[in-house]
């Protein structure tokens, strides 16, 4: 199997996983409940912090290769509403534009040559 199909299957893994994660938690779950216990612990709150601040990590290579501002806030929210599920699929978008090509799936396709 060649690295882009590789790609696409262990891209396609985590969106799934997310995706049964979140409707497990808002299937099963109260989410104002045990979010407002999460945030009465210490480690709940640098567990917090730790997940947002992966996703504006993500986010910052959203912002590096797209080009349209709507687009890259439209992206962020989702991100910071819908989390790693929004970024998985992002990445399986992005890998599915760049038709395999590394260069354009890292920094977006109207990018030929390296940004100084």
């Amino acid at each position: 199997m060649n690295k882009t199909r590789m790609l696409y299957l262990y891209l396609s893994c985590l969106a799934l996983t997310m995706g049964a994660a979140l409707s497990y938690g808002f299937i099963v779950g109260d989410f104002w409940v045990e979010g407002g216990q999460l945030t009465d612990m210490p480690w709940g709150i640098v567990s917090l912090i730790d997940v947002y601040v992966g996703f504006l990590l993500f986010c910052c290579w959203i912002w590096y290769r797209e080009r349209s501002i709507t687009k890259k806030a439209i992206l962020t929210i989702a991100i910071l509403l819908g989390g790693n599920f929004v970024s998985a699929l992002y990445a399986l978008w992005a890998l599915f534009k760049s038709g395999g090509n590394t260069r354009i799936f890292f920094l977006g396709e109207g990018e030929r040559s390296p940004r100084n």
